[in-house]
């Protein structure tokens, strides 16, 4: 079963989601729904969407302020 958070400024507006899935992997996505990276729950590493390493911990959230829409620039 998977959950989705949502993400969202103080006035309410949808910055993106973070989807968790059984086994605590998560998936981060922008507002459009493009994904801005991974949480790997086996390995304890947060990647971007590019696959780079960008912490060793449970990040995720986190990469929504990091690279918002940067990707789609």
């Amino acid at each position: 079963m998977k959950n989705t958070i949502t993400i969202r400024e103080v006035s309410g507006k949808i910055l993106g989601y973070v989807d968790i899935g059984e086994k605590g992997n998560k998936t981060v996505r922008d507002f459009y729904g493009g994904i801005l990276g991974y949480y790997k729950a086996s390995y304890d590493t947060t990647t971007d969407f590019q696959g780079r390493i960008v912490a060793r911990d449970d990040m995720a959230a986190a990469l929504i302020s990091m690279f918002g829409n940067e990707k789609f620039k």
